[in-house]
């Protein structure tokens, strides 16, 4: 991962596209959860601290230096993503100690002026986005909930903001790495092989891992496939994106620094589940603010 960049304590921390300006843009509420952009390096900073406490203390991710030192997940994308934010107003205290959930999202036009998606560390994404050179791409990455937080209206408010947000900037498919603890991924041969025989992405939507990293996910003969037990194998995040209607890479890749196991997913806008569209609104305004 590469290092921080630091920026001034007195300006907001906004993505740098002119005429987009998210500070104080509230993009859902559901019962007393708030989705919305953060708007300060303070918000930022402690969405990467949650990281910290969801992906170090918790999932034992190891992270450069000062990054551990600071106890905060950072790199140098952060600084120009949006980061998404689901707040708890009924917490006590500061704006800063009531975020319980963050999603990274990344634009391709804002990736493509800075340093790309962070993806193209693990995945040819370059190759998907240049395949479909008329579509707008943005990239889910750094989900994470705290442990107290993890039911289904914290995830309803932390789509309701992505849904709002792709809206918002005309987003034909939404991608992100996904992952599998540990890092040994023949662990996960049942879930795995389970996502490459319902959820393969087509010739159209398809990935390649970086050469010499990747790792077929097709580990099972189908007929050796309980589809039930996949299904209870596989972590709620990757569970929701298959709900929804995402496909997924034909390889995996092994994240060391975090020990996790990746798959790519795509979710082409077109092809979300409509149950999901029918549940959020096609125009976001079931959750709106």
């Amino acid at each position: 991962m590469e290092t921080h960049v630091h920026l001034p304590s007195s300006k907001p921390f906004l993505a740098p596209v002119a005429g987009y300006k998210p500070a104080g843009q509230v993009l859902g509420r559901i019962g007393s959860l708030e989705v919305r952009l953060a708007a300060t390096r303070s918000e930022v900073e402690a969405a990467q601290a949650l990281r910290y406490r969801v992906f170090v203390e918790e999932m034992g991710a190891r992270l450069p230096e000062e990054a551990m030192a600071q106890k905060r997940d950072f790199d140098s994308i952060d600084r120009y993503c949006d980061h998404l934010l689901v707040l708890d107003t009924a917490l006590t205290g500061d704006t800063e100690e009531q975020i319980v959930g963050t999603y990274r999202l990344l634009r391709q036009e804002v990736a493509a002026r800075h340093d790309g998606f962070y993806s193209q560390s693990e995945f040819d994404v370059t190759d998907l986005t240049g395949r479909n050179s008329g579509k707008r791409f943005l990239e889910l990455g750094r989900s994470c909930v705290l442990s107290t937080y993890r039911t289904r209206r914290t995830l309803e408010a932390l789509w309701q903001g992505n849904w709002a947000y792709a809206l918002g900037h005309g987003i034909d498919v939404m991608f992100g790495c996904a992952s599998f603890p540990g890092n040994k991924p023949h662990a996960h041969a049942l879930a795995l092989s389970f996502l490459n025989n319902t959820a393969s992405a087509n010739a159209e939507w398809q990935v390649k891992a970086i050469a010499g990293r990747g790792l077929s996910i097709d580990m099972m003969p189908v007929e050796a496939i309980n589809p039930r037990a996949a299904l209870a194998a596989m972590p709620p995040l990757v569970k929701g994106y298959l709900r929804v209607g995402a496909l997924v890479s034909e390889e995996a890749v092994v994240d060391p620094a975090f020990g996790t196991t990746d798959v790519l997913v795509i979710l082409p806008v077109k092809q979300i589940n409509g149950r999901y569209i029918n549940h959020y609104g096609a125009d976001a305004s079931r959750f709106a603010a």
